[in-house]
């Protein structure tokens, strides 16, 4: 059996870890990516603005990491999704008031029927 190929995936664009984990593993061609917050990149803060300003900037966030590694938006799931990932945090770091994170795959994508 051949070896399945996992890389670490980082970019300065995008805010680094706040604990010990990753922004992303690929693994063979399939992306995960940890959950964004809406940090600002240089500030290191959360934006200001509520849910909509934090969601709209954790999606940025998230659009620097699948550019690092080589592919965009249109490679996460957004229809024939896959199976969910669910969690309830009683607070997410550093206050935030939203986190989002993907699953992607790497490469052109057809549907099978």
């Amino acid at each position: 059996m051949s070896a399945i190929i996992r890389k670490i995936i980082h970019t300065a664009a995008a805010p680094g870890a706040i604990g010990p984990y990753s922004q992303a593993v690929v693994v063979d061609r399939t992306m995960y990516i940890s959950g964004q917050l809406g940090m600002d990149v240089l500030s290191g803060q959360l934006v200001a603005g509520g849910v909509q300003a934090q969601a709209k900037q954790a999606l940025i966030n998230m659009g620097e990491i699948l550019k690092a590694a080589g592919c965009g938006y249109e490679n996460v799931f957004t229809c024939n999704f896959p199976a969910r990932a669910a969690y309830q945090v009683s607070a997410l770091p550093r206050g935030g008031l939203v986190e989002i994170e993907a699953i992607a795959v790497l490469g052109p994508i057809t549907d099978s029927s």
